[in-house]
């Protein structure tokens, strides 16, 4: 779902809602624009922008919730393959290999989850990910320790790899966006009411046309921060690769 071509649409049809609403108050007839219609309209329609601040609110924190959590996620897994580095560094020389392994892993990751010059979608493939990982907890067991030391590092490396094997799932599901299609088409709707409400009972005024035109784009900027966030992974707001990349500078030091 592009954020871009959506908050597009939405401050089209926002903006578009408020000029017919404009239209459409010249040629009804004039006791359906009374005051007590007026009333009417507006008790109605702050109904309708009543429940959509408090959808648009739960949205946004959806949102913000799973942005958050694809956030901990990498700066957790960062955290782990620094660790795993250093335990498999303090086994011994025997570790060298997988080492230059795991480092080979990581920056293909980067690579895949924050491919350099894009920032469209990212398309992974959880079978050559899963066997990239997977190659480390199998090296990590096909070691032989001599010493309780050497025993010690090895099962905490194996634990640590276990858990980078359970954290890539993180990033397969922050893949695509988290508001669901029928939030947003729904959202719309009300915002296109409201806003052509807004414009049945405006006059047609240079400022009038302004502030609309500001509403529209602040509504729409809205819904493209939301879908921004919502897809952690994707668009202009992505999750940081900074912990990644400071964990692969360190890697084999």
């Amino acid at each position: 779902m592009n954020s871009v071509v959506v908050g597009s649409c939405v401050f089209a049809i926002t903006l578009g809602g408020a000029l017919g609403g404009m239209r459409l108050r010249g040629v009804l007839p004039d006791h359906h624009l009374s005051a007590e219609s007026r009333d009417s309209v507006k008790l109605g329609i702050g109904l309708v922008a009543t429940i959509t601040a408090l959808v648009l609110g739960l949205v946004t924190a959806s949102a913000k919730n799973s942005f958050d959590n694809l956030d901990a996620a990498v700066k957790r897994g960062a955290a782990d393959i620094l660790s795993l580095d250093r335990a498999l560094a303090r086994y011994g020389a025997e570790t060298a290999d997988i080492r230059h392994v795991l480092k080979e892993v990581v920056a293909h990751r980067i690579e895949m989850i924050w491919p350099k010059g894009q920032s469209g979608p990212v398309s992974l493939d959880p079978t050559e990910a899963l066997n990239r990982v997977e190659q480390i907890p199998a090296l990590i067991r096909s070691l032989a320790p001599k010493t309780e030391e050497q025993r010690a590092q090895q099962s905490r490396a194996l634990a640590l790899s276990e858990s980078l094997l359970d954290e890539r799932w993180a990033v397969f599901s922050g893949l695509g966006s988290s508001v669901p299609a029928p939030f947003l088409v729904i959202l719309v709707f009300w915002l296109a009411v409201t806003f052509t409400s807004f414009g049945l009972f405006a006059p047609s005024n240079a400022t009038v046309i302004i502030t609309l035109v500001v509403c529209a784009l602040s509504v729409a900027g809205a819904m493209f921060l939301i879908l921004e966030m919502g897809a952690g992974f994707e668009g202009l707001v992505r999750v940081s690769p900074q912990p990644m990349l400071f964990a692969l500078e360190h890697l084999n030091r």
